[in-house]
């Protein structure tokens, strides 16, 4: 079964260097996308991919990845909104670019669907009352 995963990395320094997410390429047939990355050398990195492959490869990557000293989060667990913050305005939904802020035109509600965003932030820029954080 095919699987697709937006998840972050957070590398210790001491693997910041080695070519790491290659290697899920090469031994375990799992395709990425790089949504975002920081890179600090001698000190640590944060990468955000979009993860593509068989259930079972995509597993065995993540231990693989884990042995490394690397910790894995999905990347759902770093985007947030503030429910009490959001007046609904709308003005996120014009700058998402994989519609992952809708809204609904009957309530004029604005919908948040983490599994779509690609944490590209720039609905943080654009939202008036801040609701939407990243926090890697």
């Amino acid at each position: 079964m095919m699987v697709r995963h937006k998840i972050v990395l957070h590398f210790p320094h001491e693997q910041v260097g080695k070519p790491v997410v290659s290697k899920l390429v090469r031994d375990f047939d799992i395709d990425f996308n790089i949504l975002k990355a920081s890179i600090t050398p001698r000190e640590e990195g944060i990468l955000v991919l979009e993860v593509t492959g068989e259930q079972k490869n995509y597993l065995k990557g993540l231990e693989y990845l884990e042995s490394c000293g690397i910790k894995i989060q999905p990347l759902s667990q770093d985007i947030k909104r503030d429910e009490a913050k959001c007046t609904h305005c709308g003005a996120c939904i014009a700058v998402c670019p994989t519609e992952a802020l809708t809204i609904d035109r009957a309530t004029m509600e604005v919908s948040f669907d983490d599994d779509e965003c690609a944490a590209c932030e720039l609905c943080i820029k654009v939202c008036p009352p801040r609701a939407m954080e990243v926090h890697y």
